[in-house]
């Protein structure tokens, strides 16, 4: 993968800046991970991989699109992985996802300062 797949990389990057800001920090880092592990994929792989991520951004630029002209009432990003797909995924890729979703699920902690305690969560 050179440069196309660098160019693909950094347009992601950029359309993850409109998402909130603990979307943009999950997917830029999944993002980055996934262009690491797939750097010496072989030339089938690596097209694949590129055509599933030019598909990811071509849908978060519709959907940014129509946040900004308020076409939803509640801004929603990605799809919902169909039962086909989801059969087509590796043991690894299933893990892999399993992980995104609990880290996309986790509860944010906030923290808050008050005068008779230092740091609180």
């Amino acid at each position: 993968m050179a440069g196309g797949a660098r160019r693909l990389y950094r347009r992601i990057l950029q359309l993850h800046r409109a998402l909130p800001p603990a979307l943009r920090h999950l997917g830029d880092r999944y993002v980055k991970e996934e262009f690491r592990r797939h750097k010496a994929a072989g030339p089938a792989e690596a097209q694949r991989f590129l055509r599933e991520w030019e598909n990811y951004a071509a849908l978060i630029q519709q959907q940014i699109n129509e946040d900004k002209q308020n076409v939803r009432e509640k801004a929603v990003y990605g799809i919902q992985l169909t039962e086909e797909k989801l059969n087509d995924f590796r043991d690894e890729q299933i893990g892999q996802l399993k992980e995104l979703m609990d880290e996309a699920t986790k509860p944010n902690k906030k923290i808050t300062i008050s005068k008779d305690s230092e740091y609180k969560t």
